[in-house]
């Protein structure tokens, strides 16, 4: 079985995916900011303090699973920051503009977003590549979400994280460690959607729907799957892994738009 670093592992979506590996006889590696977690002891799981806008952080991690497990081979950058989608002002509250975000509240969830994925990944992909083996899965979000009014900084943080996943995997091309992208598929009933702005829990996406997808990216069967993104909601636990591909996944990247226009001539050939 392998071994699994899931970043923001101990709640919401984060502690789903990890329970999901744990069941699935993997070993993983649950991070968080405070260090504390109410999930169930157990041999092959490991709660560790770490803040993924700290590069140092995200290194201290990556060398405490290693001394602790003896491997590394997969890292889940699930850890993310949002905003309230509402803004009080002199005339009440409306929804807020890109102008109303204070720069700590911008700073901080690029810091996360952003930054957190590269600091982790930039850690952990020379292990991987040394393998021969690997997966990174990046938790970002729909395309709507990244372009819509009253999304920013989130939006354009996860439209960033869309755009390093698709990076990363033609980098890691040939190298045996896969890129991909996960997402719940539209708003999922964890603390980030608050109770007072979605009273009724059942219009949002379960996030179990994210299951059975991580399950299958960290298995074997999702060799030379990589530069997709898995819509979590759309995939089925009892159709076969060729029919939830066709069903859930797609292209990484805006890859339909890249492909309408003629590649520049560079780099060099």
């Amino acid at each position: 079985m392998r071994v699994v670093i899931v970043t923001g592992g101990t709640a919401g979506l984060g502690r789903v995916m990890v329970e999901a590996l744990l069941d699935a006889g993997h070993r993983v590696v649950a991070v968080s900011r405070s260090g504390a977690s109410d999930l169930a002891p157990s041999d092959r799981l490991l709660v560790v303090r770490g803040d993924v806008a700290s590069a140092d952080d995200a290194e201290t991690v990556v060398a405490r699973t290693i001394a602790h497990f003896g491997a590394l081979d997969a890292l889940v950058n699930n850890a993310g920051l949002n905003l309230p989608t509402a803004a009080k002002t002199p005339d009440g509250v409306r929804a807020r503009r890109f102008y109303d975000v204070g720069l700590d509240e911008w700073h901080a969830i690029m810091r996360v977003n952003v930054d957190g994925p590269f600091h982790m990944a930039r850690a952990a992909t020379p292990h991987l590549v040394a393998r021969g083996w690997g997966r990174i899965v990046n938790h970002v979000t729909s395309f709507r979400t990244m372009v819509r009014a009253g999304e920013a900084p989130y939006g354009p943080s996860k439209a960033a994280l869309e755009a390093m996943t698709t990076i990363w995997a033609a980098e890691l091309k040939d190298s045996g460690v896969t890129v991909n992208a996960i997402l719940p598929g539209g708003a999922s009933d964890t603390r980030m959607i608050a109770r007072d702005i979605v009273p009724d829990r059942t219009k949002l996406i379960p996030p179990s729907v994210m299951a059975a997808p991580i399950r299958f990216l960290l298995s074997d069967a999702a060799d030379g799957v990589t530069a997709r993104r898995i819509t979590a909601a759309l995939w089925k636990p009892g159709a076969s892994d060729a029919d939830n591909l066709a069903a859930a996944a797609a292209p990484a990247g805006w890859a339909e738009t890249v492909a309408a226009y003629p590649a520049p001539p560079w780099p060099p050939r």
